[in-house]
């Protein structure tokens, strides 16, 4: 599984590269999946996690990269979406932040769990999503100070395409992956916990 997890993630990282729409968006939206490249990299033989943290993580940075390549508001799928439906914004990027609670909430519940940092499901639950919450809060300020930083080269990377609700609307997106996440996944993955626990 390492190795698979290894070829696809750097085989989309190095087609999100060639020829982006944008290298400026690009470098600041794959950065956060290097960092956590590298974090998984290290922490691989102290703190390894289960297969399905795995597979949620490297699903993340995909769609982090795919944004990347195109900037998330021309991700070429969601413009066909944009005219099927009639939507007036490519929505690509609720997907991004749709992640961005899903997947950090069940890291947050994996090592809630094996480090007893929290005793109970609703508590773990409950600081689970609270995190999420913030996490992609404080994603909005870099978001905001980059915006600052760069003026009109930061418009792909914010990517609120003219919708003044954008940065309200992608916390609630995370918000809602998180609880998600937590409610559809925790029977399996505490299935996984247990088997790898016993291994």
């Amino acid at each position: 599984m390492v190795k698979a997890w290894i070829i696809i993630f750097f085989a989309v990282l190095i087609w999100s590269g060639i020829a982006p729409k944008d290298t400026f968006t690009w470098f600041l939206e794959v950065l956060p999946a290097m960092i956590g490249g590298v974090i998984l990299a290290v922490t691989y033989n102290t703190f390894r996690l289960t297969s399905l943290l795995y597979v949620l993580i490297l699903l993340h940075c995909i769609v982090l990269m795919v944004g990347g390549h195109y900037t998330y508001a021309e991700v070429p799928m969601f413009d066909w979406f944009k005219d099927w439906f009639g939507f007036e914004r490519n929505n690509y990027d609720k997907v991004g932040h749709f992640m961005q609670g899903f997947v950090p909430a069940m890291i947050c519940r994996e090592i809630f769990i094996r480090k007893n940092v929290i005793n109970g499901t609703a508590w773990r639950n409950f600081l689970s999503v609270c995190f999420c919450l913030a996490f992609s809060a404080f994603y909005e300020l870099i978001e905001w100070w980059v915006a600052l930083g760069t003026g009109e080269d930061a418009e792909a990377f914010l990517g609120t395409q003219g919708y003044v609700w954008d940065t309200q609307s992608d916390m609630a997106w995370a918000l809602g992956g998180a609880i998600i996440a937590l409610a559809i996944l925790g029977k399996w993955h505490d299935k996984q916990l247990s088997q790898q626990h016993t291994s």
